[in-house]
């Protein structure tokens, strides 16, 4: 193991001490992320908590804003989970006595005294998800929780650090006994091929993804036929079908590389069948994106009920997910040069917005650098989420900042995925000044 591996591993165990002195007799208040890395952690953190029997309460949050945290109980022991990091200041003024973070996101604020918080940005900035820092936080509470370390490997893949499995990541994939296989890094790898094809977002394929008559013009260029009525998964695929499949979706779509399309395919077993742990993550994703983060919770926790709800929800989810891209293509964008901002107000659920917003930065629609911003109504706020086209260029979450000091809102993410909420009262305000920064820099180049 590297030596930052060692440092974080140490504060993890300081932290887990820290924490079962101060639980001792005390409820706790989980407060956790809804995206699949916030919903994974809660479930290893929920089920650890189970075993030690633990009285805690939990809620999943699509975002943590200032309100939120000023009503927060004071005599409970709050735990935030894949959030917090951006909101220190809130919680300094909320008077919380007891606070614990695990999270994985930027932090530019003090940390409070009354605050314990495990986040690799303070120490080497190891690529780990908050899942996977659950998982090794939860190691040092109870014994006995290898089984939930395939919950980490599936919040790890929600983040997209698959390709990035240092020390730590690869001991707890390790631990979770879960295949990995090289292939089309299109899923699910264990459906039918032309199904895959039609819904592909990641990457997304011009003329194929969301066009059942695109999806067999390019399965007959490849030579894949089906048999018995039935097409083969990209699994059964032998190598000379998955050869061609590949350079048909490269020529279709120049800007995806090889090394992006071809890779490992991580076989997770949930409800006693092996399945693409990308496939998983989008079934959990599309839950709480669609306002059911308590389902995604029980399709963890691996609560039979939840299956078939889950999987229906999914479905909804990614028909949604085209006519949101749909429009998206289709609408007036502000434009510049290095930049675009989608303004969908209504036509797109806020819930919906970041995801549409990474598949257009990942489609071959802009050059690498390009910032992909787009906006959608939350009540009487405005979600707005951003991307840059290749992971190059500026700091996102820098820039939403500066623009934030003057409109006010709540800013998370990272240096090329970040967000923010505004008020709705503020959008023309908002987007007057981001079109002014972006040129400006522009200008600075």
């Amino acid at each position: 193991m590297k030596k930052e591996d060692e440092i974080l591993q140490k504060e993890i165990k300081l932290f887990a001490e820290e924490f079962v002195k101060k639980t001792e007799k005390k409820e706790i208040q989980i407060i956790s992320h809804f995206d699949t890395d916030g919903i994974t952690s809660a479930a290893i953190i929920v089920s650890t908590l189970k075993k030690l029997n633990k009285k805690f309460s939990i809620r999943i949050l699509k975002s943590l804003e200032e309100n939120t945290i000023k009503n927060l109980p004071k005599e409970k022991i709050i735990l935030f989970i894949d959030l917090a990091s951006g909101s220190l200041n809130h919680i300094k003024q909320a008077n919380l006595k007891e606070v614990f973070i695990i999270d994985h996101h930027e932090i530019n604020q003090d940390i409070p005294e009354n605050v314990k918080i495990i986040n690799p940005q303070i120490l080497n900035k190891q690529k780990i998800s908050s899942s996977g820092l659950t998982y090794l936080f939860c190691k040092h509470l109870h014994q006995d929780v290898k089984e939930l370390s395939k919950l980490a490997i599936l919040g790890m893949i929600g983040d997209c650090l698959e390709k990035e499995i240092d020390s730590l990541n690869n001991g707890i994939l390790e631990e979770s006994g879960i295949q990995r296989k090289r292939g089309i890094l299109i899923y699910p790898s264990t459906r039918p091929v032309n199904r895959v094809l039609e819904y592909s977002s990641n990457p997304y394929i011009p003329e194929v993804t969301g066009n059942m008559r695109g999806v067999l013009e390019l399965l007959r260029e490849t030579g894949i036929t089906p048999e018995k009525g039935k097409y083969k998964s990209i699994m059964e695929l032998d190598e000379k079908e998955m050869k061609n499949l590949t350079t048909a979706i490269l020529l279709r779509n120049p800007k995806i590389k090889t090394k992006d399309l071809v890779g490992d395919i991580f076989l997770v077993k949930m409800f006693n069948k092996s399945e693409d742990a990308r496939d998983l993550s989008a079934i959990i994703n599309a839950c709480s994106r669609s306002g059911k983060p308590e389902l995604a919770l029980q399709y963890c926790l691996e609560i039979p009920s939840a299956k078939k709800k889950t999987e229906l929800t999914h479905i909804k989810y990614k028909q949604n997910i085209i006519t949101g891209l749909n429009f998206a293509y289709e609408t007036t964008k502000i434009q510049g040069k290095g930049f675009v901002i989608i303004n969908a107000q209504d036509n797109i659920p806020d819930t919906m917005i970041g995801t549409i917003a990474s598949i257009i930065s990942n489609s071959s629609m802009y050059e690498e650098g390009t910032i992909i911003v787009t906006m959608a109504y939350y009540e009487d706020k405005v979600k707005v989420s951003a991307r840059t086209v290749g992971k190059k260029g500026r700091n996102l979450k820098e820039l939403l900042e500066s623009i934030i000091n003057f409109t006010k809102g709540e800013v998370g993410g990272h240096e090329y995925a970040a967000g923010c909420i505004i008020s709705r009262k503020k959008e023309k305000e908002f987007i007057e000044l981001l079109q002014k920064n972006l040129e400006i820099e522009l200008v600075k180049f």
